[in-house]
């Protein structure tokens, strides 16, 4: 596993796909809560960024990864794009 480098809080904030079913907020100090639909909380865990590259670990263990490009998070065959 790599170490986080840079500035891990860059991204903070809520990334939504275009329909809103997954909102997936990048908390400061390195966690994250995705909701899916009306399941508040379905996903948790921690992530770091290794440049504009981010790697999650839920708390069940599971292991995803994903990249910002243009400021569009392509994380699991999803597209997030930053709340507004």
């Amino acid at each position: 596993m790599a170490e986080p480098f840079g500035d891990q809080d860059k991204y903070v904030g809520m990334w939504v796909t275009a329909d809103g079913h997954i909102r997936h907020e990048l908390l400061p100090g390195g966690r994250y809560d995705e909701a899916r639909g009306r399941q508040q909380s379905a996903y948790q865990g921690r992530y770091w960024l290794e440049g504009d590259h981010i790697e999650y670990v839920d708390d069940t263990g599971f292991t995803a990864d994903g990249e910002f490009r243009s400021n569009v998070l392509y994380h699991a065959g999803m597209i997030l794009y930053p709340e507004r």
